[in-house]
């Protein structure tokens, strides 16, 4: 990763503090779609917009979908978006949106670009405000029967061990310098202090480290809203769910995950960089802004804002984004622990005894350099990653050593009243969408339309007579997060599946669900 000597300088510090970029939600763009833009079927759950559609695309916009799919990504800025993003200098291939895609903010979540790594661009908005926000897995060897009787205590237990909530604080203080230390390190930072197994690292994408993490690129700012914050779950779609195999799909690669058997209990755990990833972002979008004006570059879409790969605000960015990406990996290990310490209490013997090892961890917003197959040759490009989860097939150096003879582990959640998955990555996936796959369920409507539509005590109690005890910091939020707010995950994980840039494993089932 290329890293220059000055520290968050002065100009940078002054981009930041000016003009500052309008932030809009689905709310706030009534009649938008992308109704009119002329898709071609080129295959089954593959579509295209041709380049003749606008003579700035670079290359055409790919979306990977069924006929359901891609009629509700009609319905909102999802496939104009997808264009856009092939508007970028230094775009290969095709600008891509997964299965699960919606409109997001330049970019579509579920976006995938790979640009050049000397002469492509850089953008924030095609990593996006939670940095590093990404799922865990970890398996147990206790059964649903086992677990069912103490249900409630658990969930209990796990909620009022783990801080949750929009502007929640974790149970630990660090300081600045530490906090520097905690981004610099990692998860062993973390595995150190006593937060974690000497192993957990080895099954954390990455090791849960980016070495070019770099916080003297970070603002003041970002980093006093995420001192406190350490540890904690935060709000919105982040969760800890307690699942049970629901059906094994591939039970060969199952085993070596060890998921052997349907009803086995699993922890599956969601969340990201908290406010101090959110802030990078902002910050660095403002510094993107002017870089725009400063490089001369033409985009169709001011929240695309991003510069030359080479150039020193993408230098600035890069290292600091990193930064995000290992306080994310930290956070969900310090919560890990917490789980693994709630299931000790609750069944009264130590959590290695019950197998409660790190399955993986996948992060769904990163942008990073990679080699990829592109018109016959190997290059060097910035894999941009926007709700979007990497899948690399069998033999790729960067899977951990105990998968690299089967493929990476891919998690799928759904929301908390449907399915998850665990999928595996194929090498069709580098050949169709540079080693990626969709990152979940992609939301169906906005959070302000979920709480229109229903009353959270009334789902609460819902969800609670199928089975599954849901506890959370208010009920607007169990509103928000609907399941019926979000696309059917089943058919996201079906069109990876039959596409092959992700195969199905195993499905899962929430029993219990802790909520930001």
């Amino acid at each position: 990763m290329r890293l220059i000597g000055s520290v968050y300088s002065s100009r940078f510090q002054h981009a930041i503090g000016g003009s500052i970029l309008k932030m809009t939600t689905l709310e706030q763009r009534p009649g938008r779609s992308s109704a009119h833009i002329p898709l071609e079927k080129i295959a089954p759950n593959i579509w295209e917009v041709p380049t003749s559609y606008n003579p700035g695309m670079k290359v055409p916009a790919r979306i990977y979908a069924d006929d359901d799919l891609i009629a509700k990504m009609k319905t909102d800025m999802t496939i104009q978006q997808c264009v856009n993003v092939a508007h970028l200098d230094g775009i290969y291939k095709y600008s891509i949106t997964m299965p699960d895609g919606h409109e997001g903010y330049g970019f579509p979540i579920g976006g995938v670009a790979a640009t050049d790594y000397d002469e492509g661009l850089i953008s924030p908005g095609g990593v996006g405000y939670d940095i590093n926000c990404g799922v865990r897995l970890i398996r147990t060897n206790l059964s649903e029967e086992e677990v069912r009787p103490v249900l409630p205590k658990l969930v209990d237990t796990i909620f009022n061990m783990i801080p949750s909530g929009l502007g929640s604080k974790g149970q630990i203080r660090v300081s600045t310098s530490e906090l520097d230390k905690v981004v610099t390190d990692g998860v062993e930072w973390a595995v150190d202090k006593g937060y974690g197994w000497p192993d957990d690292p080895k099954t954390i994408e990455e090791g849960g480290c980016l070495e070019s993490a770099d916080p003297s690129k970070v603002s003041n700012n970002a980093k006093s809203r995420g001192a406190p914050q350490l540890g904690s779950l935060g709000s919105g779609n982040h969760f800890v769910e307690i699942e049970k195999a629901d059906k094994i799909f591939d039970k060969p690669v199952a085993d070596r995950f060890g998921i052997t058997k349907p009803d086995q209990i699993l922890i599956l755990i969601h969340t990201g960089s908290r406010g101090y990833g959110h802030q990078i972002c902002s910050d660095y979008l403002r510094v993107m802004e002017h870089a725009v004006r400063k490089y001369n570059i033409n985009l169709p879409d001011r929240e695309l804002a991003a510069c030359p790969a080479n150039s020193p605000e993408a230098e600035q960015y890069l290292p600091a984004m990193a930064a995000a990406a290992n306080f994310a990996w930290v956070n969900r290990q310090m919560i890990t622990h917490w789980a693994r310490q709630a299931f000790e209490k609750i069944f009264a013997k130590p959590s290695d005894s019950m197998d409660m090892k790190i399955v993986y961890d996948v992060c769904h917003n990163i942008a990073k350099v990679e080699q990829h197959q592109v018109d016959g040759g190997l290059k060097k490009v910035f894999v941009h990653r926007k709700g979007a989860t990497r899948a690399f097939p069998p033999g790729h150096p960067d899977i951990p050593a105990q998968y690299r003879d089967i493929g990476q582990p891919v998690l799928l959640p759904g929301s908390m009243g449907t399915s998850s998955w665990v999928l595996v990555g194929t090498p069709k996936s580098m050949e169709l969408s540079f080693g990626t796959t969709a990152h979940g369920a992609g939301r169906f409507m906005s959070r302000s339309a979920a709480k229109r539509k229903w009353w959270g005590a009334d789902l609460k109690k819902s969800l609670e007579a199928r089975g599954i005890v849901i506890r959370a910091a208010a009920m607007e939020v169990v509103a928000e997060e609907a399941p019926d707010a979000y696309k059917d995950v089943d058919r996201v994980a079906e069109v990876s599946h039959q596409l092959g840039i992700g195969t199905k494993v195993v499905r899962m089932v929430p029993i219990g669900v802790a909520k930001g």
